[in-house]
């Protein structure tokens, strides 16, 4: 997530010729950001949106997703059982990939690696669970889009 107030207190965007700041005072900014920074993501942990909705957003966040206009995102479901697996496959995958990313940015955040693993681990369960009953062993490692039809 970009601050800009970083680039508004340093003149970027008002005129352009940045101010010039010693040392000591880059220091204390940067230092203020990055408490600020902190108890913002601290606060994003507690507004999380199901791995379903996630999915359909885009955004595992709810304080960072904007919808645009009067725009909503569509119910996905699965025509049939492998769609449907594939689907709920998925939605935790991205769950995970999501709070991964949140993850490299915030490394000791306990609370979100226990939910990314308990993601992952749901996300691959349900790789398997798909290979098994979908994936021939002859075409193990391909998915549907990549099967041929002979």
């Amino acid at each position: 997530m970009y601050n800009y107030n970083n680039y508004l207190s340093n003149g970027y965007f008002r005129n352009t010729t940045p101010t010039i700041m010693n040392n000591n005072q880059n220091n204390q900014m940067n230092m203020n950001n990055n408490v600020m920074n902190n108890n913002q993501m601290n606060n994003n942990q507690l507004d999380l949106f199901s791995p379903e909705e996630g999915y359909e957003k885009g955004n595992m966040f709810a304080n960072l997703y904007e919808q645009y206009k009067d725009y909503k995102p569509r119910e996905l479901t699965g025509r049939n059982e492998e769609e449907k697996l594939f689907l709920e496959m998925s939605k935790y995958a991205f769950a995970a990939h999501d709070l991964k990313l949140y993850l490299d940015v915030n490394p000791t955040d306990n609370s979100m690696a226990a939910l990314y693993s308990d993601y992952m681990s749901r996300a691959n369960d349900l790789m398997k669970e798909y290979k098994n009953k979908y994936l021939d062993n002859d075409m193990m490692g391909n998915w549907p889009w990549e099967r041929r039809n002979n």
